[in-house]
C-alpha cells in the first residue's frame, strides 16, 4: 500500500512487469507477471511469499480539473469536525448534540456560499451595476439590462431574476458533482462476514471502524444532498422575494401581488424549518449498511424549493412602475446573520465538546495527546467558516473593485454602493490575522533552531565513524529533525488562529453593525491617522481575499500536476477525504469508500479461497487504509492478518485529531485482534510516528526511531553520501527487510492445512 504521493505497481513491486490481479484504473491489484498464477504453483512459492501492490493514487489525483475541488475545501473542513468529537462513552447524549451543531454548521456554509453568489450576480452585477448609467457604460455584455435603454429585462425585478442563473447554476453543479462521486465513490458494499464473527459484541459497544455500515454512507449523503439542495435553492428564492416585498411595502400596496409575495415568504419559511429538521434527523446507521430508501418527503424536498423558487421568480418579474433599484439589494443583510449564527455554533460545539471531553476522562477514555485537549473540532469548524467567509468575500470584494471602475464602493462619487459592510470588516481584520500567522511562523523558525542545536551534539554518536564529523552534514541531518518535530506543534498554531479569528470575527459583526446604524459618522469622527489606517486595512484585505482565492486554485492545480506540490499538500487533503461525508454532501467524495471495502474483500477472499494468511503493509496514508480494512475484516479473518506500518500517521495524527475512532484504545483493540503488528519510523518524518501502544503482552509495535541517513559518511556500502530520507523510501533500510521476512514466519507456522489435504504453504 504506498502512501500519499503514489506511485505504480511496477515500482511497488519491484519488477518492470506487472499484471492486474483485480480491479480498474481508479484502484486495483498488481502482481508480478511470473506470480499471474501462483495459487496454481504452490510448490514454486514455499520459500517466498506471493507479493501484491494495491495502487489507489487515482481516487485523489488526477487531472488539473479536480483543483475545482478546492472551492469545496470549507465543506471538507466542516466534515472534519464532525470525526473530531472527543472519544466519550458510547451512547453519551453529548454525541448527538454535536453531530447536529457540525451538521447546522455545515448547512450554513451551503447557504453562505449561494448567498455569496446571490451577492456576485444579484446584488453586484443585476441590482447596482446594471442599475447605474456610470457602472453598466462601457460593458457591452450589460446592455440589455439598462434601464435606460427601455428593454422589456431592464426593470430592477426582471435584472435579478436573470442573474439568480448563476446561483442556480452553482447549486445544480454541487448537486450534480455530489451525486456522480456518490454513485462512484459510496456504492461499494462491505464484503459479508462469517457467521457469528460479527455478533459477539453488540454493534453499539463495537469500534466505530469495525462496524459494517460505516464504510457506506449512501443514504445519508442522500438525505443531506436533498437537505442541502434545497436549502440553497430556498436561498436564491428568499433573495429574490427579499427584493419585491420590500418595494411592495415601501409603496404601501395593496391587492393580490403584495399578499402572493407574504405567502410565497411563509411557504420559504416552511420548508425552511423542514429542511433543518431533515438535516438534523440525518444520523449515520454504521452498524449494518442502510439500504433503505428515504421517505417521499425527503426526495420530494429539492423538487418542492424548485416550485417555490420559480413562483419567486415569477412574482419578482411581475412588472411594478416606478421601481427602480436602490443602495444595496435588500436582505444583504443577511450575511451579518450568517456569521452571528455561524459565531453560536461554535460555541455550542466549544461547550459540547468540554462535556464529552470530561465525561471520557471520568470513564477512562480520555487521551493526554488529544488536539486542544479535546476541543479541536470546534477550533476546525471555526477555521471552515472563515474560510468561506474568505472565499465567498473574496470573490465579492474583487468583483465590486472591478465594477466600480477604480473607484472606493460605497463612497461618496462611486458608481456602486459596493459589497456588504460585513465583507469590508472581515477583509480590515485579515491583515491583523496574517501578522499573527506570521508571529507565529517566526516563533516556529526560533523553535526549530533552538531543537536544532540541542540535537546536534549527539548526531555523530548514532554511526560508526572514524573520520572527523562533518558539521555541515550534522546540521543537515539536525536540522531535517527540527522540522519534522514543527507537526507537533500545529495544534498550537491552530488554537491560537482560532482565538484570534473568533475575536476579530466578532469585532467585524460589532463594526459592521455599528457603521450601519450610523453611516459615515464613525469616519467624520475618526482622526485621519485612524481613518487612513483603517481605508489601508480593508484594501489590504480586500487584495488578500482574492490572493488567497486564487492561491488555493493554484495550489490545487500544482497539487494535482506537480509530485513534490502534491507531498507537500497532499497529506492535508488525504486526511480531509479519506472521511465519509457525514456532515456536508458537497464536500469532497470519501476516498477511503471505495479503498477500505477493496482491500477488505480482496484479504477475506482470498484467505478463505487458499486457507492462507496474509501481511499486509502500508506507508503513510497506505497505513491508514491497511488498519481501517483489517478492522472491517471479521475476527477469524482479523487473526489470520499481520500489520506492518512504516511512516505512518495513524497515533501521530489520526490519533490526536480523531480519538474517537483512532484513539489508544481502538488502537490497542486492533493489535490484540490481530495476529502481529510492526510499525517503523524516524525523527526526520514529519508525518510518520510511533503507535505509542501501551500493550503488556508481547514484543514492542514500535521499532526506531530508524537511522536516517543510513550512514553519516563514505562507507563501503554507501559509496557516494547516503540521502536523507524523511518521510519516503523504508524500504531501503535492512530493518524493513527484516521485519517483514518475521512476520512472514511467524505466519507460515501457523497455516493450517488446505482443503485438498496438501500441505500448507508455509510462506502465504
Amino acid at each position: 500500500m504506498h502512501g500519499v504521493g503514489g506511485t505504480t505497481p511496477e515500482r511497488m513491486l519491484g519488477d518492470p512487469r506487472t499484471v492486474l490481479v483485480t480491479g480498474d484504473d481508479t484502484a486495483a491489484v498488481y502482481r508480478r507477471a511470473v506470480d499471474a498464477d501462483a495459487e496454481q504453483r504452490p510448490d514454486d512459492y514455499r520459500t517466498e511469499p506471493i507479493r501484491e501492490a494495491y495502487c489507489w493514487c487515482n481516487l485523489t489525483s488526477g487531472n488539473g480539473a479536480r483543483a475545482l475541488w478546492l472551492i469545496l475545501l470549507p465543506f471538507m473542513v466542516a466534515n472534519l469536525a464532525h470525526w473530531m468529537r472527543p472519544a466519550a462513552p458510547t451512547g453519551h447524549k453529548g454525541h448527538r448534540v454535536y453531530d447536529i451543531l457540525v451538521r447546522l454548521l455545515a448547512l450554513s456554509l451551503t447557504v453562505l456560499l449561494v448567498a455569496a453568489a446571490c451577492e456576485v450576480a444579484l446584488d453586484l452585477t443585476a441590482w447596482q451595476c446594471a442599475g447605474s448609467a456610470a457602472c453598466s457604460a462601457g460593458k457591452s455584455w450589460m446592455g440589455f439590462l439598462n434601464p435606460g435603454q427601455g428593454g422589456a429585462w431592464s426593470g430592477p425585478g426582471r435584472r435579478i431574476v436573470i442573474a439568480a442563473a448563476l446561483p442556480l447554476l452553482l447549486v445544480g453543479f454541487l448537486w450534480w458533482l455530489s451525486r456522480r462521486t456518490w454513485s462512484a465513490y459510496e456504492a461499494a458494499s462491505p464484503p459479508p462476514r462469517r457467521p457469528g464473527t460479527s455478533r459477539d459484541v453488540p454493534p453499539a459497544q463495537r469500534p466505530a471502524l469495525t462496524r459494517r455500515g460505516f464504510w457506506y454512507g449512501r443514504r445519508v449523503v442522500a438525505r443531506l444532498r436533498a437537505a442541502h439542495t434545497a436549502a440553497g435553492l430556498l436561498t436564491i428564492a428568499a433573495a429574490l422575494l427579499a427584493a419585491a416585498v420590500d418595494f411592495d411595502r415601501r409603496t404601501g400596496s395593496t391587492g393580490p401581488l403584495p399578499a402572493a409575495g407574504r405567502a410565497l415568504l411563509v411557504l420559504v419559511l416552511l420548508l425552511t424549518g423542514l429542511t433543518v429538521w431533515v438535516a438534523c434527523r440525518t444520523a449515520r446507521s454504521e452498524a449494518e449498511p442502510d439500504e433503505h430508501r428515504d421517505r417521499f418527503l425527503v426526495r420530494a424536498l429539492p423538487f418542492g424549493a424548485l416550485g417555490v423558487l420559480a413562483l419567486s421568480a415569477v412574482h419578482t418579474a411581475w412588472a411594478r412602475p416606478g421601481w427602480v433599484s436602490g443602495d444595496r439589494l435588500p436582505g444583504s443583510g443577511a450575511f451579518g446573520g450568517i456569521a452571528v449564527f455561524q459565531g453560536l455554533l461554535v460555541l455550542g460545539l466549544l461547550v459540547t465538546a468540554g462535556f464529552l471531553q470530561s465525561a471520557a476522562r471520568r470513564h477512562g477514555h480520555g487521551d493526554g495527546r488529544a488536539a486542544l485537549k479535546g476541543l479541536h473540532g470546534a477550533a476546525v469548524a471555526l477555521l471552515g467558516c472563515a474560510l468561506g467567509g474568505v472565499l465567498t468575500g473574496g470573490a465579492a470584494e474583487r468583483l465590486g473593485d472591478w465594477l466600480d471602475g477604480g473607484a472606493s464602493p460605497g463612497q461618496a462619487g462611486a458608481p456602486i454602493a459596493g459589497p456588504p459592510v460585513l465583507l469590508s470588516w472581515q477583509a480590515s481584520v485579515l491583515p491583523v490575522l496574517l501578522v499573527v500567522v506570521v508571529a507565529f511562523a517566526v516563533l516556529a523558525a526560533v523553535q526549530m533552531m533552538l531543537v536544532r542545536r540541542r540535537v546536534e551534539p549527539d548526531i555523530p554518536g548514532l554511526y560508526d565513524q572514524q573520520e572527523r564529523p562533518d558539521e555541515d552534514r550534522v546540521r543537515r541531518i539536525a536540522g531535517t529533525i527540527a522540522r519534522a518535530g514543527l507537526t507537533d506543534s500545529a495544534p498550537v498554531l491552530i488554537g491560537a488562529v482560532c482565538v484570534v479569528t473568533l475575536v476579530l470575527g466578532a469585532g467585524a459583526v460589532a463594526g459592521a453593525w455599528l457603521t450601519d446604524r450610523a453611516p459615515g459618522r464613525a469616519t467624520e469622527q475618526a482622526p485621519l491617522l485612524v481613518h487612513t489606517a483603517a481605508a489601508t486595512a480593508e484594501s489590504l484585505g480586500s487584495w488578500l481575499m482574492g490572493v488567497g482565492v486564487l492561491l488555493l486554485a493554484v495550489m490545487g492545480w500544482r497539487a494535482y500536476r506537480d509530485r513534490s506540490t502534491r507531498r507537500t499538500v497532499g497529506i492535508l487533503w488525504d486526511v480531509g477525504t479519506f472521511w465519509p461525508r457525514a456532515a456536508h454532501p458537497f464536500a469532497p467524495p470519501c476516498y477511503a469508500e471505495r479503498a477500505v471495502p477493496d482491500l477488505t474483500w480482496r484479504m477475506a477472499t482470498w484467505t478463505e479461497n487458499n486457507d492462507g494468511r496474509l501481511v499486509i503493509s502500508g506507508h503513510s496514508q497506505g497505513s491508514v487504509l491497511a488498519a481501517a480494512a483489517v478492522w472491517q475484516l471479521d475476527l477469524v479473518t482479523r487473526s489470520r492478518v499481520a500489520l506492518l506500518t512504516y511512516g505512518s500517521p495513524l497515533e501521530r495524527l489520526y490519533g490526536r485529531w480523531f480519538p474517537a475512532c483512532f484513539g489508544p484504545e481502538a488502537l490497542t483493540g486492533l493489535h490484540r485482534e490481530m495476529d502481529d503488528w510492526r510499525n517503523l519510523w524516524r525523527l526526520t518524518d514529519p508525518i510518520g510516528g510511533p503507535v505509542r501502544l501501551t500493550c503488556e503482552d508481547g514484543p514492542s509495535i514500535d521499532l526506531g526511531p530508524l537511522r536516517d541517513p543510513l550512514a553519516f559518511g563514505r562507507t563501503l556500502q554507501h559509496p557516494l553520501p547516503a540521502q536523507i530520507l524523511g518521510h519516503g523510501d523504508y524500504q531501503s533500510d535492512p530493518l524493513f527487510e527484516e521485519t517483514r521476512a518475521e512476520l512472514i514466519d511467524r505466519l507460515g507456522a501457523c497455516v493450517p492445512p488446505q482443503r485438498d489435504g496438501k500441505p500448507p504453504d508455509p510462506k502465504r
